[in-house]
């Protein structure tokens, strides 16, 4: 079963509904806004990081919108130093490649060791949208719906404040 396949089994077995974009490979933000126009939901920047003992790993989600400034990072997440994580860790903990980085590679995180930290400002959204773990689509479900899935992913998690 590929990566799409995968997560649409796991949707399906957690009864959650969600709408599907196929388009052609977008690896960034700047390519994807054209085709994230017309899809009415939340779109967010995922980032895969570690800390600086290597011992940690974390994914952090925030508004597609939203400037990161890794250093104001840190000190909200209370982590010490961080930086992002290499291909090869995202490979390893998340199952996934560079701009393809979604919550759904949790799937692959069977010892659930990567922590996440979503922006609170996401709670308000009633829709939320990722790549599910390939970037030839976007994959858009209810907030609600996201939540069960981080639930039974069995991966901590907290929204936190990320923005003043």
């Amino acid at each position: 079963m590929d990566r799409r396949e995968t997560v649409f089994a796991v949707l399906r077995t957690l009864n959650i509904t969600y709408q599907l974009h196929e388009h052609p490979p977008i690896p960034t933000i700047e390519l994807a806004l054209p085709f994230w126009n017309q899809i009415n939901s939340a779109h967010c920047k995922n980032l895969f990081f570690r800390n600086h003992k290597r011992n940690k790993h974390f994914l952090v989600i925030l508004d597609h919108r939203q400037q990161l400034d890794v250093h104001d990072l840190e000190k909200r997440l209370k982590q010490g130093k961080i930086t992002f994580a290499s291909e090869r860790r995202m490979t390893q903990y998340l199952g996934l490649t560079a701009g393809s980085v979604s919550p759904f590679g949790l799937i692959n995180d069977i010892k659930n060791q990567v922590y996440l930290f979503i922006d609170e400002e996401l709670k308000k959204a009633e829709k939320i949208s990722f790549h599910p773990n390939d970037n030839t689509a976007t994959l858009v479900l209810l907030m609600a719906d996201f939540i069960q899935f981080l639930n039974m992913s069995g991966n901590a998690y907290e929204f936190i404040k990320m923005y003043e």
